[in-house]
């Protein structure tokens, strides 16, 4: 996960944690405003990390196609 990502995982679980406080001190418009951008951060933080997996399942492939191509290359 690039630094980005984990910004956002951590702003996205501190402002869920805000929000679920918001709601049991009954700050409903804090609650709503702090849910709402949380989720943003953290769909945000999940987003960079499939991603990155994505990549990296990539260079694995092109690496085992490499690694077939010499090895019926000998």
């Amino acid at each position: 996960m690039s630094g980005l990502g984990r910004w956002s995982l951590w702003i996205g679980l501190g402002l869920v944690v805000v929000a679920v406080l918001g709601s049991v001190l009954a700050l409903v418009p804090v609650a709503v405003i702090a849910g709402i951008l949380g989720g943003i951060a953290l769909v945000m933080a999940g987003y960079d990390a499939v991603y990155n997996a994505l990549g990296r399942a990539e260079l694995r492939r092109r690496a085992a196609k490499v690694q077939r191509e010499r090895e019926q290359g000998r």
